[in-house]
């Protein structure tokens, strides 16, 4: 699907990362992927759907094309004209949906190549809700039918639900970072701290961190400084975004029992606040620390969000 001139263009890009937690799009994402891009080619990623968010995103990010792929399967995957268009592509966006999707069709194929190489150039690259999901080095895969909540995850930190990824994708400043999504909404920050203790527990990190947020919110981050803002929707009521890290392995996490954690802490921002990736801390938000007791998430602030 292709909104604007089919025919590859070349600019010149710079890198940005833009991480959206779902919901209605952050129409400054396309404005600042497409400026840059240097106006060029924007390509939209997905597993499912159409190209039906490519005429919005057209109106808003001033670039030359914004064409859509739906790659549904490995043989998808490692289509040459597929590959072709995303190493071409100037701007990357990851569309919502099932990341466990992305996984299976994408995962050790060209198009994970070609996803690394545009990030790598640098290239502005995005993901939204799913797309988000896989940006991270570590990533919730999604490989169970049923959604991963907090209740279960804090219940049983190795419950079937809890599928972790790595090795998949290379995005410059997500290093030793997972993600979390629709935070507030879905009520998921118990399912991230889970998560962070089990990238601990398992050894995959001393340190975990995470990058979540809510809805109708994105964070912007220059791969460059490691400098990071928020931006949300006009009327959303809480467009909050969260960095969390933590780095002693959880008192207890094991198989069918509940999880015990402490000392995670959390930064808080909304639009107009700052954090620094590279020094992990923030300005103009709010610092808290959350604990797991025997499966219960309590926070210091007495607020989980």
């Amino acid at each position: 699907y292709v909104a604007g001139n089919a025919a590859d263009v070349v600019r010149p890009t710079s890198g940005l990362l833009v991480l959206q937690g779902g919901g209605d799009d952050v129409d400054e994402n396309y404005v600042r992927m497409g400026a840059r891009g240097g106006g060029g080619d924007f390509v939209i990623l997905r597993a499912t759907g159409d190209g039906e968010d490519g005429d919005y995103i057209y109106e808003r990010c001033n670039c030359d094309s914004v064409e859509t792929l739906v790659v549904d399967s490995r043989a998808a995957a490692a289509n040459p004209a597929v590959v072709e268009t995303v190493r071409n592509a100037e701007a990357l966006f990851i569309a919502g949906g099932d990341q466990g999707n992305y996984v299976r069709f994408w995962k050790g194929t060209p198009l994970e190549d070609a996803i690394n190489f545009v990030a790598a150039k640098p290239a502005p690259i995005a993901g939204t809700s799913a797309g988000m999901a896989i940006l991270g080095e570590f990533s919730y895969s999604a490989m169970t039918p049923e959604s991963l909540t907090s209740a279960t995850a804090l219940a049983d930190p190795y419950a079937a639900d809890l599928t972790l990824e790595r090795d998949f994708l290379v995005v410059p400043r997500l290093a030793g970072i997972i993600t979390d999504q629709h935070l507030q909404e879905r009520d998921r920050i118990g399912r991230t701290v889970a998560l962070m203790a089990r990238l601990l527990q398992d050894g995959w990190t001393t340190e975990a961190r995470a990058i979540a947020a809510d809805r109708e919110t994105a964070v912007h981050i220059d791969p460059v400084t490691g400098k990071a803002e928020v931006f949300a929707t006009a009327d959303h009521p809480t467009p909050y975004a969260y960095f969390m890290s933590a780095s002693r392995k959880p008192e207890r996490c094991e198989p069918g029992q509940p999880l015990t954690f402490s000392h995670v802490d959390v930064y808080r921002l909304a639009p107009g606040g700052r954090f620094d990736l590279a020094a992990w801390q923030g300005e103009g938000g709010l610092a808290y620390q959350l604990s797991v007791d025997s499966g219960v998430l309590r926070s210091s602030r007495g607020a989980t969000y």
